[in-house]
């Protein structure tokens, strides 16, 4: 599932429709029809309202896989 998409399912899943949704991130409807879309990107500042809003983390919204390693262990020189 993309990031579009998985917007939309917690939408749904939620019982809200797109009204809703854009003034929680403060932006018009057919604003946000255009974001859930892909046609229109989403600010960085709109996904963490998303976040809280729904109460899941950034990494599910983006379809990040579960247990990435941030931050990166640095690698062991050679010696």
């Amino acid at each position: 599932m993309n990031f579009n998409q998985r917007l939309k399912e917690l939408r749904i899943d939620h019982d809200k429709n797109q009204t809703e949704i854009a003034q929680i991130i403060g932006v018009r409807q057919n604003y946000y029809s255009q974001q859930e879309s892909g046609k229109k990107p989403f600010r960085v500042e709109q996904i963490i309202k998303l976040c809280k809003y729904y109460q899941v983390s950034a990494d599910y919204i983006l379809g990040l896989p579960p247990g990435l390693n941030w931050p990166r262990e640095e690698k062991k020189s050679r010696g």
